[in-house]
This record gives C-alpha cells, structure tokens and sequence, in this order.
C-alpha cells in the first residue's frame, strides 16, 4: 500500500515533516512491513489532522508543535516495537525474532533477561553436539554410583568406570531437547506476553 506524504506550502516544513518521519521509519524499521506502514500511518495522520486545524497559523509552528507533542520517535517508539516485535517472535517461533525481541525489551523487566539467558543454554546443547562430534569418547551423559554424574565431557570416564548412557543416541536426543526447550521457552514467552497485556 502506498502511503501519501502531506503536502505542505512552505520548504521548511516539507523538511521537518521528511526529516521527522525519515526518524519514524528508522525507530521502527525492525517490524514487519505491515507494522511499519501503521506506525507510519498513525503518526502521518496525527501530523495531518493538526496542520488541517491550523487556523491561520504558520504551518511550520503548528508542525513543530505538533512534532513535540508525539514526541522523539527514537524513544517514544520503543516500548511499541518492543511489543510488537515480542508479537512478531512468539507468532513466527523465528529464533532471530525472538532474540531481537528479548534485546529490544531486556529495560521491561527481570523476566526477559532471564528469558535470553534460558534460551542461551540452549547453545549449550549445540555445542555438545559439535564437541561430540570431534570426541565422541570423552563426549556423552554419564551414569556412576545409580545417578547422573555429568553432561558433557569428562576426561575420567575411562580411568573410574564411568559409563556413557546415550552412546549413539546422544546427538538425537540433544537434538530433540533444542526443539522440545525452544518451543516451551517460546510457549513460555508467548504466555507472559499475554498475560502482560490483561
């Protein structure tokens, strides 16, 4: 959809309003298109219904008035695309969303920090999966003494009769866990952004 830019009889205000809304396109152009051309659109109209209601005034200080009443995009706009790119992440199950919008919103709360640092651990299984590749003797879940000893890599387990559980399988199932953890730490997000919005 093409978005109409106001026409405006004086130089300096064309330069303002382009300026201005060059500012809104960049604060928000982490979003969909279609997200953007909203936000674009909001602005554009509020700018618009002012200048239509101008009454004999300079159309550049009605401009600049209106302008700092919506305020700097930059900072105005933040917790919006924050929101939205929350919106966006939880709706597309995309990784890259999803840390995009756990960085844009690590300054509404403790709970999405602890969020990114959950979904960094997943690495963690990405990384085993590499260094069993490389070393699949010193790689694995190891059982001694009827519990768990360790996941990951232990340079002991030859020396003290520990025994490696998963052997083969050790890949599929670090495999299967990503999936299975980053689709309940997305769930889990998707949950306290409803639950934010109530």
């Amino acid at each position: 959809m093409k978005i109409e830019n106001i026409k405006f009889s004086q130089e300096a205000s064309k330069r303002v309003y382009n300026d201005y809304m060059k500012r809104v396109k960049k604060a928000s152009s982490s979003l969909s298109k279609q997200n953007q051309d909203d936000i674009y659109m909001e602005f554009n109209s509020h700018i618009f219904e002012a200048i239509q209601h101008k009454n004999g005034s300079n159309e550049v200080d009605i401009l600049l008035d209106v302008i700092e009443k919506l305020g700097i995009p930059e900072e105005v706009l933040k917790p919006l695309v924050a929101d939205k790119k929350l919106e966006q992440a939880t709706k597309t199950f995309n990784p890259i969303h999803v840390f995009k919008a756990l960085v844009l919103n690590f300054t509404n709360g403790i709970t999405y920090i602890i969020f990114f640092i959950l979904y960094l651990f997943l690495f963690g299984f990405v990384f085993l999966i590499f260094a069993k590749i490389t070393n699949p003797t010193e790689v694995g879940l190891y059982y001694r003494d009827a519990s768990f000893f360790v996941l990951g890599k232990s340079s002991e387990a030859k020396e003290n009769g520990i025994t490696e559980v998963l052997g083969n399988w050790f890949i599929p199932v670090m495999l299967l866990s990503i999936v299975f953890f980053y689709l309940l730490l997305t769930l889990l997000l998707k949950l306290k952004k409803i639950i934010n919005q109530k």
